[in-house]
C-alpha cells in the first residue's frame, strides 16, 4: 500500500499484520481518486471504518484540508497513527477511536459538517444501511458533499438509500465503488 499522488506520493503505508483489517487495494483506490478529480483539495474529509487510514491519508497527500478517521480496532487505530506519523500529516488530522453510529452523534454534536465521507466497512456485515441510516438522522454534511461506498459486489446498495442519490458506480473485481450525493428535501433546503 502506498500513497499514489500528491504531497505524500509514494510513500508506503504500515499495512495490517491480520486478515481481519481489509485495506483499500491501490487501484481501488486510485479509481476513487480519479473520479473525485479536484473535489478533494480543501475539503474537510470523514474516512468510516478507517482501517489503516489510508483512505484518508490519500485525500490529505491530495489537498484536503482536514480529516477525520473513525475507528474502533486498537490494531487499526495503532496502524492509522503510525501512517499520519510517516506521512507527516498528524497536524491535519483527527482520530475518534469510536464505533461509527457513536461517533456520528459526537460529530453532530460538536457541529462538524463534512464535504467528502469515504465509507468502507467490512463486506457482507450489514453496516451500509445502518450507517446511511445514522448520516440520516445526523447530518453532519451539506448539499454539495460527496459520499463515496466501497462495497462488496454481493452486497448492493440497499434498496431505499433515503437522504441519497446514487450518481455513479464502477466494479472493480469483486469491488463495488458507489458515489452518491445528498437529496434535501425543500423543507431540509430551507431550514439549511
Amino acid at each position: 500500500m502506498r500513497i499514489i499522488s500528491g504531497t505524500s506520493k509514494g510513500r508506503r503505508l504500515v499495512t495490517p499484520k491480520h486478515q481481519t483489517i481489509r485495506p483499500t487495494s491501490d487501484r481501488v483506490k486510485e479509481s476513487i481518486f480519479n473520479t473525485l478529480g479536484g473535489e478533494v483539495e480543501g475539503k474537510v474529509v470523514l474516512d468510516l471504518f478507517a482501517g489503516t487510514g489510508n483512505l484518508g491519508i490519500e485525500a490529505l497527500s491530495r489537498g484536503a484540508k482536514k480529516a477525520f478517521f473513525v475507528e474502533k480496532g486498537r490494531e487499526a487505530l495503532r496502524l492509522i497513527q503510525k501512517n499520519l506519523a510517516q506521512c507527516e500529516l498528524e497536524e491535519q488530522s483527527k482520530i475518534l477511536p469510536r464505533d461509527v453510529s457513536l461517533a456520528l452523534r459526537i460529530l453532530k454534536q460538536q457541529g462538524e459538517s463534512f464535504d467528502l465521507i469515504l465509507m468502507d466497512p467490512p463486506y457482507e456485515k450489514g453496516l451500509i444501511q445502518n450507517t446511511l441510516m445514522k448520516l440520516n438522522m445526523e447530518r453532519i454534511y451539506h448539499n454539495d458533499s460527496i459520499l463515496i461506498i466501497e462495497h462488496g459486489r454481493r452486497e448492493p446498495l440497499p434498496e431505499a438509500i433515503g437522504g441519497w442519490n446514487l450518481i455513479r458506480q464502477k466494479r472493480m473485481g469483486d469491488t463495488m465503488i458507489s458515489f452518491l450525493t445528498p437529496s434535501f428535501s425543500e423543507t431540509d433546503r430551507e431550514e439549511g
